[in-house]
């Protein structure tokens, strides 16, 4: 940065870095993800939608720049919004993780532990494919639940893909199939964080 100025450290990251630095060591045997602190970005293999997307985006535009067929403008719009959508697969910043004070869900906030009254895998199949979603159930609204709110996102952000939806039976769901661990092993790390702390 010009002038030697830092840039500033987002709160997540401020608290994500004390407990690393305090609680989780290097230790042998423990999972290379864990090393670091339960932080998880996505998977590094998910970004390939991204650039395929891209890559699609770019032919179909160049296409109709080159031919002039309104078809193709249509579909190098709609890739592009696709691409726009799965832009943060392509991010490697933390969009999943836990410490002392609660559980981190990125476009949410941070849970308070005392504030959950469930954390279970739910299974579900749709066609052929088996889905697995990390369901935190609230004992409480998502106002007085969150220790940290954010879900006021940047008007840029707002299109682009978040790792959570949440209904109206106050459950919190979480999607595991773009994260690298396998997803029982994450939400028995979960698990085991929540009877913890709370």
């Amino acid at each position: 940065m010009p002038g030697g100025a830092v840039a500033a450290e987002t709160p997540f990251v401020a608290v994500f870095r004390a407990y690393r630095d305090r609680l989780m060591a290097r230790r042998p045997g423990l999972p290379e993800y864990l090393q670091e602190g339960f932080i998880l970005p996505y998977a590094k293999k998910e970004a390939a939608r991204f650039h395929a997307l891209a890559a699609i985006t770019a032919a179909t535009l160049a296409a109709w720049l080159t031919w002039g067929y309104q078809l193709l403008s249509i579909t190098a719009i709609l890739a592009g919004c696709s691409a726009y959508y799965f832009f943060p697969f392509t991010e490697s910043r933390p969009r999943l993780g836990g410490n002392q004070y609660g559980l981190f869900v990125d476009g949410f906030g941070l849970i308070a532990w005392r504030a959950i009254e469930d954390i279970s895998l739910v299974t579900y199949s749709i066609r052929t494919l088996d889905m697995e979603e990390l369901h935190i159930k609230l004992k409480q609204p998502v106002t007085s639940a969150l220790l940290v709110d954010w879900r006021r996102l940047p008007i840029w952000r707002l299109l682009m893909r978040l790792p959570w939806t949440m209904g109206y039976d106050n459950i919190v769901r979480i999607n595991l199939q773009p994260f690298a661990p396998p997803p029982d092993e994450i939400v028995r790390t979960m698990q085991r964080m929540w009877r913890y702390y709370r």
